[in-house]
């Protein structure tokens, strides 16, 4: 690119912030306008960026910030969004599953372990129609979305490079398959355990205070069973496609207008195309109508990252630039696990985690094998931030936005992004400072 991070003020931040509010204030403040409007404010916001970007830098510049963002970030994340998507949605849960407490825990138990080997994102879209569906003749039933968001979403991916796409990054950058299973175990399993059990006191209390429900306007047979499991092939082969990128280096690299397209992308995201069409073709007629499928969310997400992908451009080369930048004084604070953990997770929980780890991972030297090894606790910092924090709120992971979509789609009330940041402050925040003061000083 024809600029520096080191040349851009805060000013250049203020797309990014003001999508930002929007996404935040507008859905509470003017529903309907947001509702039937939300992809032209986004793209105002990007114009906003795009526009006096061109006049600062040029044409040149401003058509490299397009080419790489789509090629390199961008496209990767949506078509790898919509494989996942497509072919959970074309496996069915049935039964009458009936939204306890205790059966709450197991399916996000069980998401929770999905996670890390089919990804947050297709453990989340496998389970939390099942899950609502469970759930959808209670009075109460949003906090057992957010919780859902917080363990399968978030917490659950981050003990393999699968699992979520921070890690995925770090794994490109040279980090082994196994370290995070290896390093960040014991801090997984301390907030999947906490989070269970605070969810589980949340759920048993309401579930016994709320009185008689209201019909299920779900009823289904009670015999349990999957439909469409022949999509589970597609589901493994979107996971193999990933794997490979990282594993299959062929050393081939094709040049789009100074964009690199390593061979090995080009072969998955293709691949992930196929299986998306794959799966429609071989989804038995009905599955995706029992399952209330539609394109709705996956529009959604797809026409507002977009815009959170490009107006984030400036932000990220100025956190690049370190002691060069306006953030120097961020830099200059990067001195313990501690502070990498904060200062990575905090702006993960804004920023999209993947390009947030990316960052950092490179801030801390960007050398794999010396974080691995003398700089482990900082990589342990890095990456525990970038994937637990995600969770704050709901633009700090792709799943987050999604299934909230899916939620409110299924006519579940779900809370505003501060009304989120709420929950996620009151149940998440403690236990990450908890954790964070056992394991990352």
């Amino acid at each position: 690119m024809a600029f520096s991070g080191s040349e851009l003020g805060l000013a250049w931040a203020a797309p990014f912030a003001g999508l930002l509010l929007s996404i935040a204030v507008l859905p509470l403040a003017a529903p309907a306008l947001w509702h039937h409007h939300f992809g032209k404010i986004a793209a105002a916001w990007t114009l906003a960026l795009l526009l006096p970007f061109g006049l600062s830098f040029g044409a040149a510049a401003t058509g490299g910030v397009l080419m790489h963002t789509l090629v390199e970030e961008y496209l990767p994340f949506t078509i790898l969004l919509c494989a996942l998507y497509t072919t959970a949605g074309g496996i069915y849960i049935r039964g009458n599953l009936r939204g306890s407490p205790r059966l709450n825990v197991g399916l996000m138990a069980l998401g929770a372990l999905l996670a890390s080997f089919m990804g947050t994102t297709g453990a989340c879209m496998l389970l939390i129609r099942p899950l609502i569906r469970a759930n959808d003749n209670r009075r109460h039933n949003a906090h057992v979305v957010i919780f859902f968001i917080f363990i399968v979403g978030n917490v659950g991916g981050s003990l393999t490079p699968l699992g979520d796409p921070p890690l995925f990054l770090g794994f490109l950058q040279g980090v082994s398959f196994f370290w995070t299973l290896g390093h960040l175990l014991p801090e997984t399993l301390f907030l999947l355990a906490a989070l269970l059990a605070v969810f589980w006191a949340i759920d048993a209390w309401l579930f016994r205070h709320e009185g008689v429900t209201r019909p299920d306007p779900t009823p289904d047979t009670a015999t349990l069973g999957l439909e469409g499991a022949i999509n589970l092939a597609p589901l493994a082969a979107a996971v193999g496609l990933v794997l490979m990128s990282g594993y299959w280096k062929p050393g081939i690299v094709f040049d789009l207008w100074g964009t690199p397209l390593p061979l090995q992308a080009l072969v998955r995201d293709a691949g992930l195309v196929l299986v998306t069409a794959v799966s429609l073709w071989i989804t038995p007629a009905g599955v995706r109508e029992k399952n209330r499928f539609s394109w709705a969310p996956m529009q959604e997400v797809a026409k507002l990252f977009i815009a959170i992908f490009l107006t984030m451009v400036p932000v990220m080369a100025m956190l690049k630039a370190g002691p060069a930048g306006v953030f120097a004084p961020v830099a200059s604070r990067l001195d313990s696990p501690w502070a990498y953990f904060w200062f990575t997770g905090g702006l993960s929980s804004v920023l999209d985690n993947a390009p947030t780890y990316l960052a950092f991972f490179n801030l801390a030297g960007g050398d794999a094998q010396r974080l691995m090894g003398e700089g482990a606790a900082v990589l342990v910092a890095i990456s525990g931030g970038a994937v637990f924090m995600g969770a704050m709120t709901y633009i700090g992971n792709a799943p987050n936005f999604m299934v909230k979509a899916i939620a409110e789609e299924r006519g579940v009330k779900m809370p505003s992004f501060g009304g989120y940041l709420l929950w996620s402050c009151a149940v998440l925040l403690p236990l990450l400072f908890l954790m964070a003061w056992i394991w990352m000083r």
